[in-house]
């Protein structure tokens, strides 16, 4: 047998690799879809490019590059046996369980059992070779799928800098023992029971007792009371007071002698009286919102304590928190509620497959036609039916039901080459939003751009001061911001009242009074937005020196869809970024056609069309500052060599540079030992000089996104017409590679290139002229909108804290927390951050 199966796998050899350093395996999720090895299809993972597929997506990967040898992996759950042992894990078929996966499904680890399954299928006849088999597979086979079952995530971090430790699940969380001594927490005031410190704080989570931390090297921390009553009970869990927040907190095992998660610390905190939504004490662990009023921003985004109803069916699926990534599922749930993104993606995903990349998990439209068939098919949004139950309880099967889909893949690729978007911290929704609609503008060229809807043109009238003398001026904008007038709150009275008790309280170390915040008519906001506001160092082209100025700004054109940004995140006094606590009428119906521009007025005079001097400054290797320094020599040919290699010109720059231009063989040798550096491809920057580009025309061709002429001429080459080469490489932000994957993944654009004479004027200097292209696509009309979207903030900052999303579907309120999709019994309309509007016909 063994000399059957190596004869059989014999062609397929010089397909199969072993995984090295760099290369990311995907065998959790498939590549164009949510399956996993816990869906029915199992995953199917390529044994030459590591990418995995779903059953329904294989196939196509298989005709698409020939590639016949994959793994097949299937995670089995099944109800434990009657009487079986229970425990703090589950029990383990096989010996081990092989497959790193997250539990996703909404169930007890406890009472289920897990088998995982992995073979080896060769298509198109399905072959299949159970693993392991180390006896009958050839050496290279065995090791290619042990390195492919014990790889890593492919979303770990790499830079050390940006990793954070993985904590491990603590096993004394499941069973803990809890004393039932009638023990309430206080949401302030602490003190250690036996000392009178009142900082590094830990609760025992079995006794309810609050000790001191250990002593630090540093100074601080405190007498070690907390691990001197764990020696003498021998309670297993403590939590820190000051880190309990609706996302978790830090909790320590002494046993386990590490900070550990405890996968039930809600329950343990009720137990005490302690919510985590709101840190305040209850009578019975739970606030009612008919006994107590819901003012804390936590419960009124959350509509904690609303009994509301669950919701299921297309449009209705949730989006699994992975960890301060609500500022990204919250953007997206209300991004693919407008029509124009269905059809974009939704609506071509059988193209955007079809004609995916080789690697899909890094095609922007692949990855975007993956989430929005997710969250719109219904697959993974289903009630539990009865029968359904039943069925699965005889056959000891279980098929549980999905916390909603897991947006890592999405997550990575969006947040690629973004320092904060690539990190676990929470991010600022207005800020991801901008970034979101750059993304779908780069890779929208030549294509439908779906965020047209958004696009608006904005008029600035900016005004001289001293000789009364105006200039009109435009630009693109997407958002329009709302700032937030304090000074016209309506309940002043009741905001210092509530100041005068809150300090005292914090002196006297009591409870802290009900939150009053201020309430912000909406009028006063849009007319803050209409005020003139000054420009700091304007310069008056009509006295030729400096001026005070104003600048006004009005609507040239009105959105098909209106974001509005309420401002409420500043800066303090000290610098640190606080919110601020408002409650803002926000309505329903908006009317903002009075907000229409005017262009120059009757009487008006423009200020003249004279640019302010150029300073030269006294030291010319300030690249910054002087733009006419010359570029460092570089040996063009070398560079050429090395892209037609299929290198990234960027790279092929930094290798004939940082080898003294010694020609192309010893820039070889620089590039493979640098390839995987992160910065690999990034322009080379040189002190001095900043960004440097071949010659000087090169920085004019960026300025103009003009691609380099040595570029397109390379991919003219090669066949394609000029104009869909200059299409591509502007897709792409000239990058050579990439525009090569654009080109194969777009056919129907050459079409379309091709029928477009003098797409490029060189004339021009590259510019896009009006009878070329109409420049920015705007969607005017009416201005006129109807409240569709919310997105909501609760907590003291864009750097903590949570998101939510209500939207309006089917003539009623849907509230999107994370993955629980319900219906909205009272959608904070005054509270929200982001309000999306749509456009309504007069």
């Amino acid at each position: 047998m063994a000399e059957d199966l190596g004869e059989l796998l014999v062609p397929y050899m010089p397909t199969i690799r072993v995984p090295k350093s760099g290369d990311r395996v995907y065998k959790t999720e498939c590549s164009f879809s949510y399956d996993s090895p816990e869906s029915d299809g199992g995953l199917y993972v390529c044994m030459s490019t590591f990418l995995g597929f779903g059953r329904e997506h294989v196939e196509r990967h298989y005709r698409k590059t020939g590639q016949s040898v994959y793994m097949h992996l299937k995670r089995h759950i099944r109800l434990k046996a009657t009487g079986a042992s229970g425990g703090a894990f589950p029990k383990r078929i096989n010996g081990r369980l092989f497959l790193e996966l997250e539990n996703n499904t909404d169930m007890n680890t406890e009472d289920y059992e897990y088998e995982d399954e992995a073979k080896l299928v060769i298509f198109p006849d399905h072959f299949e070779i159970p693993l392991p088999n180390i006896e009958e597979l050839p050496a290279l086979v065995t090791i290619a799928c042990d390195a492919v079952l014990n790889s890593k995530s492919p979303y770990r971090k790499l830079d050390q800098e940006s990793w954070e430790e993985e904590l491990q699940v603590s096993k004394f969380a499941n069973n803990l023992v809890q004393v039932d001594n009638g023990v309430r927490i206080p949401p302030s005031g602490w003190k250690c029971a036996r000392c009178d410190l009142r900082e590094n704080l830990w609760l025992n989570l079995t006794d309810g007792s609050i000790m001191c931390g250990r002593w630090f090297c540093s100074g601080n921390g405190g007498n070690g009371h907390a691990l001197e009553h764990h020696k003498q009970m021998g309670y297993p869990l403590a939590v820190r007071l000051g880190s309990i927040t609706p996302d978790g907190a830090d909790v320590y095992s002494f046993d386990e002698e590490e900070a550990v998660v405890d996968l039930h610390l809600a329950k343990h905190l009720a137990h005490f009286g302690i919510d985590m939504l709101q840190m305040q004490r209850s009578e019975s662990g739970v606030l009612d919102n008919e006994v107590k009023p819901r003012v804390n921003d936590w419960e009124v985004i959350q509509e904690t304590g609303l009994k509301l109803k669950p919701v299921f069916g297309s449009g209705y699926t949730g989006i699994k928190n992975l960890g301060n990534s609500s500022y990204l599922t919250t953007v997206m749930q209300v991004i693919f509620s407008i029509p124009e993104f269905q059809r974009a993606y939704v609506g071509n995903l059988t193209r955007i497959f079809d004609y995916a990349p080789l690697d899909p998990t890094q095609d922007f439209s692949t990855q975007m036609a993956k989430l929005g068939h997710g969250l719109l098919s219904g697959l993974f949004s289903k009630p539990p039916m009865k029968s359904e139950l039943i069925e699965q309880v005889m056959k000891e099967e279980h098929k549980p039901q999905l916390k909603g889909i897991n947006t890592r893949m999405f997550k990575a690729l969006m947040s690629k080459s973004h320092a904060e978007f690539s990190s676990n911290r929470q991010q600022d929704a207005e800020e991801f939003f901008l970034h979101f609609i750059n993304l779908v503008e780069r890779n929208s060229i030549g294509s439908e751009n779906p965020s047209d809807v958004f696009r608006f043109l904005v008029e600035e009238r900016t005004q001289c001061c001293q000789s009364r003398k105006v200039r009109y001026s435009q630009r693109v904008d997407y958002i329009m911001q709302m700032p937030v007038p304090m000074e016209a709150a309506t309940n002043k009275e009741e905001l210092i009242a509530y100041d005068l008790k809150r300090r005292e309280a914090e002196s006297a170390k009591r409870p802290l009074p009900e939150v009053v915040r201020a309430k912000i008519p909406f009028s006063a906001c849009l007319q803050g937005f209409s005020e003139p506001e000054n420009v700091p160092d304007f310069w008056s082209s009509a006295l030729q020196a400096k001026s005070a100025g104003v600048k006004t700004s009005r609507f040239a054109s009105f959105p098909e869809y209106l974001v509005v940004q309420i401002k409420k995140f500043t800066f303090g006094l000290d610098w640190v970024p606080k919110k601020l606590d408002v409650s803002i009428d926000m309505p329903d119906l908006l009317d903002i056609n009075h907000l229409r521009a005017t262009g120059l007025k009757s009487g008006e005079e423009e200020l003249p069309d004279i640019a302010p001097p150029i300073i030269i400054p006294d030291d010319p290797k300030d690249w910054s500052r002087n733009h006419f320094m010359e570029s460092p020599d570089i040996d063009e040919s070398s560079v050429m060599q090395l892209a037609e290699m299929g290198f990234p010109l960027e790279a092929c720059r930094k290798a004939v540079y940082y080898t003294g231009s010694m020609g192309a063989e010893v820039a070889f040798n620089w590039i493979i030992a640098h390839m995987e550096e992160p910065d690999f491809a990034e322009p080379l920057t040189i002190p001095g000089y900043g960004t440097v580009t071949s010659t000087s025309s090169h920085v004019q061709n960026a300025l103009l996104n003009q691609p380099p002429e040595e570029i397109v001429a390379l991919i003219c080459s090669m066949g394609f017409p000029r104009n869909y080469a200059i299409q591509a490489l502007r897709a792409t932000n000239n990058n050579l590679e990439r525009a090569l994957e654009w080109m194969f993944s777009h056919p129907e654009s050459e079409e379309e290139a091709a029928n477009v004479s003098g797409y490029v004027d060189t004339e021009n200097n590259g510019i896009i002229t009006d009878g070329e292209q109409e420049g920015p696509r705007i969607k005017d009309g009416n201005g006129r909108y109807e409240l569709f979207g919310i997105i909501s903030h609760a907590g003291t900052s864009t750097m903590s804290g949570h998101y939510v999303c209500h939207i309006k579907k089917e003539g009623r309120w849907v509230i999107y927390n994370d993955h629980k999709v319900s219906a909205s019994e009272r959608p904070p309309k005054d509270l929200g951050y982001l309000y999306f509007y749509h456009r309504i016909s007069c």
